[in-house]
């Protein structure tokens, strides 16, 4: 088990980092009138975890025996009435209806969830430009089985919904309108990244939690906690340089803490000796250990390297092809050009910065908003197009250098 879900807080007395926030859920739950949350903040701030500490508070250890299941839904559609406008009508502006009567199709729809007997918890995002089928189905299906408390009174279910902010506008509004009519069965916790992308109709309907990301001294704080429980013999300042590398991401920090303590085996016994040694990282730990950097941050640092050493139509296809690999990866998009940037500006003149993030925040907010599409068309095309920015950015980045 990864030190990420093996320290992870089973309570949320036992939470390290966001100890007030934790005391106020509590304070919530003790309340028995839990509403709609919405959580949000940056990746690896805690979320997830103050999520799984809060069903544990409110359902107990039944909350624990979860099963993934990859479910799948028939769904009816019903098909557009399609009008015609007649000239006889044009004074009034009254359609004539061709066919009175609309047709409806079924479709398939299959989704991984995670639930238990009182949770259920999913990505409807997954589903593409089919979510809003997703967030309906599986809310009418939780109103139709609701529990019984242990006072014997009608109790609700609770539906976790992940990345909430890359739903579509129409799975948003389906939303809105499906968690209000099932609000006496059920409750959902959202939890996204960035608010800003979550409708204000949703927003004002939920408790919104924001989870700050962790400073370096709680990260330094869950690390020491962590090597005290391995045994691990920490040299000074290790911490400290771990938390500073991690971008205040707990999860990474705790992910870079595990990799350089598995590399312990240096001499090639178990198949990675020369990985491992090639990396620099050993057990016990030194002074001066190396963190070794994530994969795709190496990647995306030679693309960068590749552009500074050659600007040829030659090298634009090389960099092209990594682009590939990184979104055949599930790097997202936005994180590869903002990585990019980074790496660019490390090399770059002064005078050049400026035009640089320009036009980098420019082909950013243009992917997000292709990213937050609803049509099929949008949805066959949109990594395409995540391509082709992150492809025009770097061809205007070789003519303005």
């Amino acid at each position: 088990m990864l030190w990420v879900d093996k320290y992870r807080p089973k309570t949320l007395d036992q939470a390290i980092v966001h100890q007030d926030i934790a005391q106020n859920l509590k304070k919530l739950v003790a309340e028995q009138d839990c509403p709609h949350l919405l959580f949000y903040g940056p990746s690896g701030s805690g979320k997830k975890t103050l999520i799984i500490a809060l069903l544990r508070q409110v359902f107990g250890p039944s909350a624990d025996k979860v099963k993934v299941e990859n479910r799948a839904w028939k769904v009816d559609v019903k098909s557009c009435v399609k009008f015609r406008f007649i000239d006889d009508y044009w004074p009034s502006f009254i359609p004539y209806i061709e066919h009175a009567k609309a047709g409806s199709r079924t479709i398939d729809i299959e989704l991984t969830t995670l639930s238990s007997t009182n949770h259920i918890e999913l990505n409807p995002s997954d589903a593409g430009f089919q979510d809003r089928y997703i967030v309906q189905e599986i809310i009418k299906e939780m109103a139709k089985n609701r529990p019984i408390d242990t006072k014997g009174k009608k109790g609700y279910k609770i539906l976790v919904l992940n990345e909430v902010d890359k739903l579509s506008r129409e799975a948003q509004h389906s939303l809105r309108r499906t968690m209000e009519k099932y609000s006496a069965y059920c409750r959902l916790i959202l939890c996204c990244n960035s608010s800003s992308k979550v409708t204000e109709a949703i927003r004002s309907r939920c408790l919104n939690v924001r989870i700050n990301a962790p400073t370096e001294d709680q990260i330094v704080k869950v690390l020491e906690f962590i090597g005290k429980k391995e045994a691990l013999q920490l040299p000074s300042g290790f911490t400290a340089r771990i938390a500073e590398k991690s971008n205040r991401s707990l999860r990474r920090a705790i992910l870079s803490l595990e990799t350089c303590r598995v590399q312990q085996n240096s001499t090639g016994s178990d198949g990675y000796g020369l990985l491992y040694f090639s990396c620099g990282c050993r057990y016990p730990f030194t002074s001066n250990q190396s963190i070794p950097p994530m994969d795709w941050e190496e990647y995306v640092s030679e693309i960068a390297s590749d552009i500074m050493k050659e600007q040829s139509p030659k090298r634009l296809y090389q960099v092209r092809q990594k682009l590939y690999e990184l979104l055949l990866n599930c790097i997202p998009p936005e994180i590869i050009l903002k990585r990019l940037l980074y790496e660019l500006l490390k090399k770059l003149d002064a005078e050049l910065k400026h035009e640089v993030c320009h036009w980098a925040a420019y082909y950013v907010s243009i992917i997000i908003f292709h990213t937050l599409g609803s049509d099929l068309s949008s949805f066959c095309t949109m990594w395409l197009d995540q391509v082709i920015y992150i492809y025009i950015y770097i061809y205007i980045y070789i003519y303005i250098y």
